[in-house]
Formats: structure tokens, sequence, C-alpha cells
């Protein structure tokens, strides 16, 4: 079990740091308050990074009929050397 700070965090997901914070005060991400600063566990910002919100109706599928790609995850796991 890995624990990320939220700069740290927010520089894995390529997000700004706030934007982490507000996903914890939102209740989107958990997190453990040690003293001043809160941690998140790896595992729980991986599951929140790969969530996307649905497409539009029109664009759930391609013109050819097949399921449309997740093209942010390629790109994402591409970036981590996956």
């Amino acid at each position: 079990m890995t624990m990320l700070t939220v700069p740290e965090a927010a520089r894995r997901i390529g997000r700004n740091p706030e934007t982490i914070r507000r996903w914890i005060r939102a209740g989107r991400l958990r997190s453990q308050k040690i003293g001043t600063q809160y941690l998140v566990e790896e595992a729980d910002l991986d599951a929140l990074d790969d969530e996307q919100l649905p497409l539009p109706e029109g664009w759930q599928r391609t013109f050819w009929g097949a399921p449309m790609p997740n093209v942010v995850r390629a790109v994402r796991e591409s970036r981590r050397g996956r």
C-alpha cells in the first residue's frame, strides 16, 4: 500500500493539486489526514483516474458501429509506460 501526498498524486495523474483537494473535500477520493497533510492511497487514485464521464449518445459508437475506444486511458497508460 503506497500512500501519496496531494502534490505527488497531482503529478502522478497530471492534475492540479487543488483538483485533488477538491476531490477529497467532495468525497470522491478517500484520504487520511496525517498532521496537516492529506495522504491518498495509490490504488484509490488509480481507480478515480480511470473514471470517465459518460459520452453523449452520438459519441458512444464510431461511425462504423464499434464502441468508442477510451483514448484518454490509452494516452495515460502510454505515458506511464504500460
